[in-house]
């Protein structure tokens, strides 16, 4: 996650847009991106569903460690590459987070500042070629 806020800095981003992100950096062959950097098996859109509690999880370890930043405002909570970041990233060596970060580089040219309208609809339309649909998002327009 730190090498995606890492691609999308200074964006700060909600936790729909990482885990459309996530999946997209991992498997972006599937949105006419590079090549992918895991297997594309079938049914991989499930891994949506299932990888959503891990994200937050991470992100909860991640913050408390200023390798991210979480903000709350009008508009929600919202997740940033935080000072510690470039760091970790840093200390991550080897071709795969090489890689990673390369796919992660793609995700924020090609989606990052796509509206949340755009995105539902990639992510949408694609997800039921993948085996799972993804879950729009709500907007309840409740502060915190």
């Amino acid at each position: 996650m730190v090498h995606l806020l890492m691609a999308l800095y200074p964006r700060k981003v909600d936790l729909q847009r990482l885990v459309y992100f996530d999946y997209a950096a991992i498997y972006s062959a599937d949105l006419n991106g590079p090549e992918s950097l895991h297997t594309p098996v079938p049914l991989r859109g499930g891994e949506y569903a299932s990888r959503r509690e891990l994200i937050e999880a991470g992100l909860y370890l991640m913050a408390q460690r200023s390798f991210i930043d979480v903000k709350a405002d009008n508009g929600g909570i919202s997740f940033q590459l935080g000072e510690n970041g470039p760091a970790l990233v840093g200390l991550i060596g080897g071709e795969y987070s090489r890689e990673l970060y390369k796919r992660c580089k793609w995700v924020a040219s090609a989606l990052g500042d796509m509206d949340e309208k755009n995105l539902e609809k990639v992510f949408g339309m694609r997800g039921t070629l993948w085996g799972a649909e993804f879950l729009p998002t709500m907007n309840t327009g409740t502060a915190l």
